[in-house]
Parts: C-alpha cells; sequence; structure tokens
C-alpha cells in the first residue's frame, strides 16, 4: 500500500525540497576542476544544517557522506573523498537529501565540469528529459507503468542503456518507501492517487545496461565503463498538474 501524505506532510516535505534545491544551487556555484568531492560533502552539509535540516544521507546503513557524488561511469552511491576531485571534462551527479520535520526531500542532478564531449552532452539533455516525462506522468488515475514507461521511450529514442537494478522510490518520513518505480515497463498497474509522493529517478548509460558494486559496497559502476547519467525529483502527485517539490520556494 502506498502512503499518501497530509497537508502538513506535504508543506514540511516541500521546505526539506526547498533545502535539497539550494544545496544543487550551491554546488553548480563551487564546481570546478580541482575541486575534490569531500569538499563537495562540506560544502552541502554547511547549506544543509544552516537551514535547520538533517543530511538525510548521513550514517543511512552506514553511508559516510551527506551527498552522493559519482563521476563519469560511476552510476550512483559514490562516497565522497579527500582524494577524488572532478576535472575538465567530467560529468558528476550529486545525489542529496535533507530531512525537515521529519520528512525527507530527495533530489539528484548531474553537472558538466568545464567542456564536456558532445556524447556526455547529449546524455545528459536525454537524462534530464527522461526524468521530466516521468514526471508528466505523475497524474492521478495514471499507474505507475505510465512513469516508467515514459522513461524507457526516452532512453530507446537516444539509444541509451537503462540501469534496470536500481529506480525510484517513494519519499515520506523516511527516504525509501513504497513503491519501488521502475525506469522500465514492468506491467506494474498501481494506481496512482492524489496526495502520493515518488522521487522520480531515470539513470542512463552512454553504453550497456550492466552495472555492479565496487568493493566499498556503496559505488555502482557501469559494466563497460562508459559514463552515466542521473536526474531525479520528488514529486507530488495532484488531480491536477504533478508538483515538483525538490525546487527553490520564490
Amino acid at each position: 500500500m502506498i502512503n499518501r501524505k497530509s497537508r502538513d506532510e506535504i508543506k514540511k516535505m516541500r521546505y526539506a525540497g526547498h533545502i535539497v534545491a539550494l544545496v544543487h544551487k550551491k554546488m553548480k556555484e563551487v564546481l570546478e576542476p580541482g575541486i575534490s568531492t569531500r569538499e563537495l560533502d562540506s560544502i552541502a552539509m554547511q547549506v544543509i544544517k544552516e537551514n535547520k535540516a538533517v543530511p538525510t544521507f548521513l550514517g543511512y546503513n552506514g553511508f559516510p557522506g551527506c551527498i552522493c557524488t559519482s563521476i563519469n561511469e560511476k552510476v550512483v552511491h559514490g562516497i565522497p573523498s579527500d582524494t577524488e576531485k572532478v576535472n575538465e571534462g567530467d560529468i558528476i551527479a550529486i545525489d542529496v537529501g535533507a530531512t525537515y520535520g521529519g520528512m525527507v526531500g530527495d533530489s539528484a542532478w548531474s553537472y558538466a565540469v568545464g567542456k564536456i564531449s558532445e556524447d556526455k552532452q547529449m546524455l545528459m539533455k536525454a537524462t534530464e528529459e527522461a526524468l521530466f516525462a516521468g514526471v508528466a506522468q505523475m497524474k492521478a488515475g495514471n499507474i505507475l507503468d505510465d512513469i516508467s514507461g515514459a522513461v524507457e521511450d526516452v532512453a530507446k529514442k537516444y539509444k541509451l542503456g537503462i540501469v534496470r537494478q536500481y529506480g525510484g522510490h517513494g519519499v515520506g518520513h523516511t527516504m525509501h518507501e513504497d513503491p519501488f518505480l521502475f525506469n522500465y515497463r514492468v506491467g506494474d498497474k498501481t494506481m496512482l492517487k492524489s496526495g502520493i509522493v515518488i522521487a522520480i529517478e531515470p539513470m542512463l548509460n552512454l553504453g550497456c545496461d550492466e552495472v555492479f558494486v565496487e568493493p566499498d559496497n556503496w559505488g555502482v559502476v557501469t559494466k563497460d565503463r562508459k559514463p552515466s547519467a542521473h536526474f531525479e525529483h520528488t514529486v507530488l502527485c495532484t488531480d491536477d498538474e504533478p508538483i515538483c517539490l525538490t525546487t527553490l520556494i520564490e
């Protein structure tokens, strides 16, 4: 059963999402060749704490950072490190969660570091397009497979690999709630209802679908070592248009 959120819960999630968006805004400002992923993590931590929130990822199943930093062929769950630095031509996916008032906001974005190749530009453009194609399906009366299929259709259009073992998820009092959301059609006819909140997060690869987990038991890497991109918003289903909760409150 998918829990629908109350108005008060959604209000808290909206502010948590605003804090997440503030982190992404700051990441875009400071990201440049030579910065370490640990520096990025420290800056993100400062933004979250300044806004009276808690970094959701820190300590989650033992994860040692407040953001995930995944460069090039690393898909998700990259651990921030003092020795790992971004270089000109890299793309980096930064995933961040913030908990405010007991409610979670979760969002990931992929960024270019300096000038990147045309292939990487296409990969990022397509993965962001897949995200918003999925978001557009987050309407009461639709089914989960409508979201999954929208993401899959964009991936196929650009001939990109789809990460199969990981996907979107419900979010609210905890970071991972029911349902699990695949990024390709599986025939899931679970009905979407107003008040449901799901983190939609396509992960698409320039090469094959297959990935493996690194020896640290966190980092997920493409099997063919080709680049991957990751975009994610926490999205509220309504009777009208979907609402992305992880954007800045103007």
